[in-house]
């Protein structure tokens, strides 16, 4: 069996969010890759929170080439070729992501190959994996984000994510001091934990928008609301810093999500910076790095979580490995999703159990996925 073709598609795709009435817009890149053999087999996969236009031309004019004529069941083998021929000095950022998009992709192939479901492939640990709900976004109003947080845990949703922060750092232009910032994080954070009660896990997410003093401070300050982890608290999720700040906070950190390769895991892991960490095989060089990724954190006693949205391809790892922990369920993301993609599950009772089709168990839809791509790419533009 030999790899045959290999194909991109960058989408820039909207998003109502239709929770209590708001009906607001917002817009998620994806980018999806193909790889196809000589036997007909196609395998599937994707990257996102990046610039979908340059992975797709990182597949299309140097990764996809580079793969023609291969053996896609050698997964470790291509994963090293792509590596030197990516990422030679360690690199991180759009060849983590190419690389990632393309490792799933051989993976779903190579369980496709084998007639057995990926999770099952990876390790086979378990069939269902415990999911908590990112419900909380910052364009909820306080009163609003209460109203929310009650409706996910009607909804059978027992753990709840918000965001904080604010993307402070990166918004230092606007005429708002990040200690305003902070103080309203901290009404916001009581105000969900009123809403839900002691008994719902609550986590928090600053997507690495502060700095270590407001990260201090705002961890401390929410200390008494139980809260579960504080993810991405830094920027850069500096190493360095987040091992301080561990020290100064009764909090759990946890991150990962965007790094690229494993050097950052294991430095994280020695440093002893970190609580939790969230390897997301679509960003941290697909199924192949993250099983290592997850190896290492076995090796520490350290648990591993999905952070980063894009719950059903990081739930295959979570099912196959047997320290695997909890994928997110991530309501902007997993909108756009089944806009995408036919066939993927639905969590009930904060579990999502996988399926025993062969491969991913699910394929995106190739008329939906057209009319998408007819859609204006980001063209740099922020997402959400």
């Amino acid at each position: 069996m030999k790899i045959v073709r290999v194909s991109a598609t960058p989408l820039f795709i909207p998003v109502t969010v239709d929770v209590l009435g708001l009906n607001k817009t917002t817009s998620l890149s994806l980018c999806l890759t193909e790889v196809e053999t000589d036997d007909g087999l196609v395998g599937h996969g994707m990257t996102a929170i990046t610039e979908e236009e340059v992975i797709a031309s990182i597949v299309r004019e140097v990764a996809g080439p580079a793969l023609i004529g291969e053996d896609p069941m050698a997964t470790e083998r291509l994963w090293e070729k792509l590596y030197w021929l990516l990422s030679p000095r360690g690199q991180t950022g759009y060849a983590s992501h190419a690389m990632a998009a393309l490792d799933i992709a051989l993976w779903d192939l190579k369980a496709q190959a084998l007639k057995q479901p990926l999770w099952r492939l990876l390790g086979g640990a378990r069939q269902r994996v415990p999911v908590y709900a990112t419900f909380g976004f910052g364009f909820f109003e306080r009163d609003e984000l209460a109203a929310a947080a009650k409706l996910w845990v009607d909804q059978g949703f027992k753990r709840l994510k918000m965001t904080v922060g604010g993307h402070a750092l990166a918004r230092r232009d606007e005429p708002r001091p990040i200690d305003a910032v902070i103080a309203e994080d901290v009404r916001r954070v009581a105000a969900v934990r009123e809403a839900v009660g002691p008994d719902v896990k609550l986590y928090v997410d600053a997507n690495c928008g502060l700095d270590l003093f407001h990260a201090t401070e705002l961890a401390q300050r929410i200390e008494p609301y139980g809260i579960s982890f504080f993810e991405e608290p830094l920027t850069q999720n500096d190493v360095r810093q987040m091992a301080q700040l561990r020290k100064r906070t009764s909090i759990p950190l946890a991150c990962g999500q965007n790094e690229g390769l494993a050097f950052r895991f294991r430095d994280l892991l020695v440093e002893q910076a970190a609580d939790v960490l969230q390897p997301n095989v679509t960003i941290s060089g697909g199924y192949s790095q993250c099983l290592k990724i997850a190896g290492m954190a076995q090796a520490f006693n350290i648990p591993i979580d999905n952070g980063g949205a894009w719950p059903f391809h990081n739930m295959h790892l979570h099912a196959g490995v047997a320290n695997g922990g909890m994928v997110e369920y991530h309501y902007v993301a997993v909108q756009m999703l089944r806009q995408v993609f036919n066939d993927l599950p639905e969590p009930k009772d904060g579990w999502m159990t996988l399926s025993e089709r062969p491969g991913l168990g699910f394929a995106p839809d190739p008329e939906r996925v057209k009319e998408l791509a007819k859609r204006p790419l980001s063209g740099g533009k922020g997402k959400a």
